[in-house]
């Protein structure tokens, strides 16, 4: 297994019945009742992405400031520097601004630190370079909400600073003309999700007016995408109309070099999803940035030549390539040096070289996360300092960490899930102990564990057809707080398994409920997944259409597998989790029903073992037995369903120890009813 614990939603079968009669197919209302979304209004409201969703610009605090400041600056012929960053939300948001001021008549300045000089944010020599250049105005995208000081600097050299950003705050905040943030506590703008480039699309749609609302938007939104997709951003709300309304704009994009990025990564002919910006188009954007050439990324998006954006896109191509290799490196020291820690050191995974790429350690920090279940602490030593990258675990809060471990470091951003700090040499091994301290205590000791959440049990497999699977396209964009659908189906058999690219990925046939599906399970060999033909497995998986010389047909792309337990492992489970009250499905609810007749028998049997003496047994015993008796099979966890009715209604005494029962008759006067019993009124209603 690659996940240590399966988790699936419930989904209300009432609910369910609600959305297919509203019109959503099967399996995207599956989904969507197993992620609370399970009434028409609300599935409606989740996947509405029209202009309706976007907001006034002029709520977020400071913004009408921000606007009169620019457009003052405009106005005047003032140099601008639009200040941003190094990853890909920051050189969209560089590159968004500077194109839409430039278009306006502004004079721009677009500036992106290098990654291994500068380091991340505002710092004052770059604001002693713009000012000596003549820029009188500095806009900052996607960084600055935590630049105190660089904001009195810029003040000193008599540069007006406006700042706009989405990362967290601190306590303080910096002096400067306007300080946009919907993280601000007294910012009532409503959607707190938007990427740094969400917010400098909103400063550019205040400045435009709401009259040219939708002609920017169709301009910019496709480098609102790439940016909010890259950022992991939550995909609801604000950002699934910038992303829907981005993937539209990035098929036809008027940006010679983004074009010229799409052929030379092979996306021309492909459908553009949410999926193929953050696994195949930033990457490459962000690769320019992590190997220390931003500019090159910059410059891709803000070229007008074609001959110039094909150069830049094989550049970027290639920086990537060299980016993985050099990622490969590292991560194979590190997970020696991760294996060699104590496990008292496990809890958060902190971890230091003087060799380290930069701009690569917090790729690798992820991996490890995920290798190791736990945060990881990359940190890049350099004359004594440490540059660190850290990457969270199973929502872990990062930001709150680094918080409480302020007095060690010399500074500190980011958000909950990914966040940068520095420190000095010498406080790592405290700053390790209070890391590892804080996260024993938040976890209350426990282990942080894998787990893969799965939306639904497909119980009819004949719903995974290829109709069903394009079905699902109605919840794209994916992403943050809109994953993409997972399903799972129990006790597949294995009839055909190969390992294709290079040895690399395993290719299976299964079949289920008398149909035969084509699955592929990524970066897994037989060996890791521990599967041959003949098993029997449960998979979970996302289904995908798989197009192949013209041939579309269903195929299952597996999360994972495990072994499928025995049909008496199975009884068992599904009673366990009855009992523990939790919600099941209407056809696990069908199958602990138990008929009258099996109520019947067992009270005959009862009556004729259980008295004057208790009966001791156990529940397999007791299940043969009653099924002899009977003529007929009966099943474990029906007759436990049956007792604890019976023990509910006064009929017996019940006790259990593990699989021991003691059955004690009660002595009872008049009929009881079991139709008044609440276990069966609940199996019934889950049963619908």
């Amino acid at each position: 297994m690659k996940y240590k614990q399966w988790h699936r939603a419930a989904c209300p079968p009432g609910g369910r019945r609600a959305m297919e009669a509203a019109g959503i197919p099967p399996l995207a209302a599956m989904v969507l009742c197993a992620r609370g979304l399970d009434t028409p209004e609300k599935a409606a409201a989740f996947l509405d992405s029209s202009l309706g969703q976007l907001r006034d610009p002029l709520l977020m605090k400071d913004m009408d400031k921000a606007a009169a400041r620019v457009a003052r600056a405009l106005e005047a012929g003032e140099t601008i520097a639009v200040y941003g960053d190094y990853d890909v939300d920051g050189i969209t948001s560089t590159c968004l601004l500077t194109d839409f001021l430039r278009s306006e008549g502004g004079q721009v300045i677009p500036y992106i630190p290098d990654r291994m000089e500068e380091g991340y944010g505002l710092n004052t020599d770059a604001l002693d370079t713009l000012q000596r250049e003549g820029v009188s105005l500095v806009v900052t995208v996607d960084c600055g909400i935590t630049a105190v000081e660089e904001a009195d600097h810029a003040r000193a050299l008599g540069v007006d600073l406006v700042i706009t950003d989405h990362h967290e705050c601190k306590s303080r905040l910096p002096q400067a003309e306007a300080v946009v943030d919907p993280h601000r506590s007294d910012c009532p703008y409503p959607f707190k999700c938007l990427a740094g480039v969400g917010v400098a699309l909103k400063l550019v749609l205040a400045l435009g007016g709401p009259a040219r609302q939708r002609e920017l938007l169709e301009r910019y939104a496709d480098l609102a995408a790439v940016g909010t997709v890259a950022d992991v951003m939550s995909l609801t709300g604000e950002n699934r109309t910038i992303v829907r309304l981005g993937l539209e704009g990035l098929r036809r994009t008027r940006r010679p070099g983004l074009k010229a990025l799409l052929r030379e990564a092979g996306l021309e002919e492909r459908p553009l999803t949410s999926g193929t910006i953050g696994y195949t188009l930033a990457p490459r954007i962000n690769a320019s940035g992590r190997m220390g050439r931003a500019a090159l990324a910059g410059e891709l998006l803000l070229t007008d030549s074609p001959a110039r954006g094909e150069e830049l896109a094989a550049e970027l191509c290639q920086l990537n390539r060299d980016r993985q290799a050099i990622e490969a490196e590292i991560y194979e020291e590190c997970e020696a040096l991760a294996q060699a820690l104590p496990q008292q050191q496990r809890y958060a995974l902190v971890l230091a070289g003087e060799h380290w790429h930069q701009g690569v350690v917090g790729i690798v920090a992820s991996r490890l996360a995920d290798k190791y279940s736990c945060p990881a602490f990359m940190i890049c030593l350099q004359d004594g300092k440490g540059k660190g990258s850290c990457r969270s675990f199973a929502g872990f809060n990062l930001f709150a960490a680094l918080e409480h471990c302020a007095p060690l470091l010399e500074g500190f951003g980011g958000h909950e899930l990914a966040a940068g700090f520095t420190i000095r040499e010498e406080n790592i091994p405290a700053f390790a102990q209070a890391m590892n301290d804080y996260v024993r205590a938040a976890t209350g000791g426990e282990e942080m564990v894998s787990v893969l959440d799965i939306d639904a049990e497909v119980e009819d497999p004949g719903l995974l057809t290829l109709e069903g699977a394009e079905s699902l396209d109605l919840l794209e964009p994916y992403g943050a707080g809109n994953p993409k659908p997972v399903f799972s189906l129990s006790g597949c058999l294995i009839t055909a398994l190969s390992e294709v690219g290079g040895g690399r990925h395993l290719k299976l046939k299964l079949a289920a409920g008398g149909r035969s599906f084509d699955a592929i399970f990524f970066s897994a060999t037989a060996a890791q997944a521990a599967v041959a033909v003949g098993d029997r497995v449960d998979v979970a998986f996302t289904p995908q259409v798989n197009e192949y010389r013209g041939w579309r047909t269903v195929q299952l792309q597996v999360c994972d597998l495990r072994p499928a337990l025995t049909r008496a492992q199975a009884e068992r489970a599904l009673y366990e989790k009855f009992r523990r009250g939790e919600a099941l499905t209407p056809g696990e609810a069908e199958a602990l029903l138990p008929s009258r007749e099996e109520f019947v028998v067992l009270w005959r049997y009862l009556k004729g073992h259980a008295h004057p003496a208790p009966l001791e047994e156990t529940a397999p015993r007791l299940a043969r037995s009653i099924a002899r008796s009977a003529g007929r099979r009966e099943t474990v966890m029906r007759t436990l369903v049956c007792l604890e009715v019976f023990d509910e209604r006064g009929l017996i005494r019940l006790e259990r120890t593990t699989d021991h029962l003691h059955i004690a008759l009660q002595a009872v006067e008049g009929k009881v009813d079991l139709e008044d019993s609440w276990i069966l009124r609940r199996l019934r209603e889950m049963r619908g």
